[in-house]
């Protein structure tokens, strides 16, 4: 059967979202202080293997440690699972996608004690098996001991392409059978017209064209 255009890969439309691990150096230097009094053993990160918030037993307590590492940016990872986002960040989110995200609020500090404020721990909770695998170009691994049978392999030539009817209208997402997250060129427009992502200055933003990688 032949494909129409629409479903056939095109560069601009998707793309994947992680922070930008381009910085160098140490990274960023905040501290997920009370972690330790947050995990639900035998968990080793208090993200849970479904996604998601577990029920907090105490606010999430986050200080920034010069010695440790740079001011953090708009999105940064390395918070047990999840992402740390501005809130001009979340505010985006939640305008353009608000169904796609989980946020806990926490409590950020200066080293030297004093309330910076401004971030929240973030997750992106929507997951849509919605690849099209027939017009994708990318290796499909099938196995027994991926826990959903299969994973896309995203190494190499890959050129994504996504079925609209699966998608409903989502801009954020989760990919199954992978795992990492997903957006529109409508989610990479709000964040720049928000002047938080350009690609001169991602402020920490890593936006990967899922057809011209």
């Amino acid at each position: 059967m032949s494909q129409s255009s629409d479903d056939l890969p095109r560069p601009g439309e998707f793309f994947q979202l992680e922070p930008d691990a381009r910085r160098g150096g140490k990274g960023h230097g905040v501290v997920f202080e009370n972690v330790t009094n947050l995990l639900t053993p035998p968990r080793v990160i208090l993200r849970p293997r479904s996604g998601g918030f577990p029920a907090l037993r105490e606010t999430p307590r986050l200080v920034y440690r010069p010695e440790r590492g740079s001011p953090p940016q708009d999105l940064e990872g390395g918070m047990s699972g999840y992402w740390l986002v501005s809130d001009r960040l979340r505010r985006v989110m939640e305008e353009v996608d608000a169904g796609a995200f989980s946020f806990a609020d926490v409590t950020c500090e200066a080293s030297d004690g004093s309330q910076s404020g401004g971030y929240s721990l973030c997750d992106v909770t929507h997951t849509l098996d919605a690849l099209n695998e027939e017009t994708s170009v990318l290796h499909i691994e099938q196995s027994d001991e991926f826990e959903a049978g299969k994973f896309y392999d995203l190494t190499g030539e890959v050129r994504l392409a996504f079925r609209p009817e699966a998608l409903q209208g989502a801009h954020v997402f989760r990919l199954a059978f992978h795992g990492g997250v997903f957006c529109d060129r409508v989610f990479r427009a709000a964040v720049e017209e928000a002047g938080i992502f350009s690609p001169g200055q991602s402020n920490g933003l890593w936006l990967c064209d899922v057809v011209n990688r």
